[in-house]
This record gives C-alpha cells, structure tokens and sequence, in this order.
C-alpha cells in the first residue's frame, strides 16, 4: 500500500541522496552538469527544510521507499498555485507496478486547492502520468517553451 511520510530534518541527508540521482536522470532531459563534488545542483533543496511552504516526502510501499515528492506553491508560469509538484520520482525497478499514479492519487486527496505540475515534453512518461492523472480535473495546458508544459487545475 502506498503511504506518504513527511521527510524530516534528521532524514535530510538520505533525501539529499536520492535527489542526486534523481538529478542525474533528470540530465537526460536538462543540461545540468556534476560540480566538482559529483553532486548535482540544487538552488532550493535547504529551503525544503527552513521554509513552512515547502514540503517534501518519502513514497513507501509498504516500508519500502520507491521514490519522493517535493511539494511548494511556487509558480512556473507566475500565477498563484497553493501547490506545485517540484519533484516527483518513483524508483525506476517500481515504474511498472502503478505506484506513480497511486502516489500522485494520494497527494491530491490530500492537498486541494490550486495547482501547477510542470515536465518535460522529452520525457514521455511524466507526460504520461501527469496527462492521466490529472485528466478529470480538465487542467489548462500552458506550453513554457518548446520543451516545458504546465497543467494547471483545481482539484
């Protein structure tokens, strides 16, 4: 069964570590490159820890942890969302087993209002889900630019 579990500051550094390969396969999509640490990045991963607006999350199966979700109500096109998906990722070896769509489920049964999710339109399967699962909200379809769509509904 999948559950949410709010990640806390004793668990920054195993989130961190995810994030990084999930940065990394992200790369497939934008020109990030490593600095000379081998880490990737990541202007406001801090603020996930100081900031009340900002919150992230492990994704268990069970007490399995298949990927996170980092959530805040910062806008891609300026509007004003009360929520935005930052990051999203389900570990690739549990792609197949629906876990991104029940996860995405359960996040929007618990948190209504405004909202904005942004993808890559190179990255097929987050096109796919997003597209699904957010269907019957009827979202708006904003194109950023030739590689970035918003959908923005309320749910």
């Amino acid at each position: 069964m999948i559950r949410l579990q709010e990640v806390k500051k004793e668990e920054r550094e195993l989130l961190w570590n995810i994030n990084q390969k999930y940065q990394y396969e992200m790369t497939k999509y934008y020109p990030d490159e490593m600095d000379e640490h081998g880490n990737y990045h990541y202007e406001y991963f801090d603020a996930y820890f100081t900031d009340a607006e900002r919150k992230a999350f492990f994704i268990y199966d069970d007490d399995i942890i298949v990927g996170f979700v980092m959530l805040n109500p910062y806008s891609a096109i300026e509007h004003y969302p009360d929520y935005t998906i930052a990051e999203f990722t389900i570990f690739p070896s549990y792609r197949r087993n629906h876990c991104a769509i029940n996860a995405v489920n359960l996040i929007l049964s618990r948190y209504h209002g405004k909202w904005e999710i942004k993808y890559n339109e190179k990255n097929v399967g987050a096109k796919k889900i997003w597209t699904m699962v957010t269907e019957q909200y009827s979202p708006v379809v904003y194109r950023i630019d030739e590689e970035e769509t918003v959908l923005e509904f309320t749910n």
